[in-house]
């Protein structure tokens, strides 16, 4: 067996026999032992007690982080006219038409949020197959899908992250970067946490938020006390 590396011995001894944390605790321990070369995500996931194949069990939805990602967000907008104006100004990556449609379509996706006016749908609906499977498609529920583009362009450049809820109901999200002071990364994780437990699904029965950890991208995970987290 491979013999581990001082940084990975320590990684675990200072994570050994920890579990159900508050908030604050979690966040000072990975933040703490945090040590890769790089400015780490901090990621949470959520295991919830739901199966996201029922449509009345799908968790989806949208929550602005108070702290922002600490990631720069590309933004693309299927608009026209004024509407492309708008999302310009507001300060959007790529806006185009049927244009934009040619340059997804052959394989060149160069955003990490995708945002269309209703009447660009029809255009939009033929991207599915390669949009749908990014979790980049437009939908109205998550506020991508509207006539409000300025505000849309500016959320998702401000800290709006989206969620949804994988095959194994499992929550999955970035909420900031080790470099954040640790009262930052609380606010963002009670957000997150909040979001989530408010977009419970009518279907979903018995316990609804199992369990929650914490980690970085390169480091441990722990576990964070359920009830210490959810905040009305």
């Amino acid at each position: 067996m491979a013999k581990l590396g001082k940084r990975t011995r320590a990684g675990r001894e200072a994570f050994k026999g920890k579990e159900n944390l508050t908030v604050e605790e979690a966040v000072a321990l990975v933040k703490g032992n945090a040590n890769a070369k790089f400015d780490e995500t901090v990621e949470v996931a959520l295991n919830l007690g739901v199966d996201p194949r029922h449509a009345d069990q799908m968790v989806r939805g949208v929550v602005g982080l108070p702290n922002g990602t600490g990631k720069s967000v590309r933004v693309a907008v299927f608009a026209r006219g004024p509407k492309a104006d708008e999302a310009t100004a507001a300060g959007a990556d790529i806006v185009g038409a049927e244009d934009l449609m040619e340059i997804v379509q052959g394989g060149k996706i160069e955003f990490d949020r995708c945002i269309a006016t209703p009447d660009m749908m029809p255009v939009v609906g033929r991207l599915g197959k390669v949009l749908g499977p990014r979790n980049l498609m437009p939908n109205p529920k998550v506020g991508t899908v509207t006539m409000d583009v300025a505000a849309a362009v500016k959320a998702a450049k401000g800290g709006e992250i989206q969620f949804k809820a994988e095959k194994a109901g499992v929550v999955h999200a970035g909420v900031g970067k080790v470099s954040f002071d640790e009262a930052k990364l609380v606010e963002n994780v009670r957000a997150l946490v909040s979001a989530v437990a408010k977009a419970k699904p009518t279907g979903a029965k018995g316990t609804y938020m199992k369990k929650i950890s914490i980690s970085s991208t390169m480091g441990q995970g722990v576990t964070i006390d359920v009830d210490n987290a959810v905040t009305e």
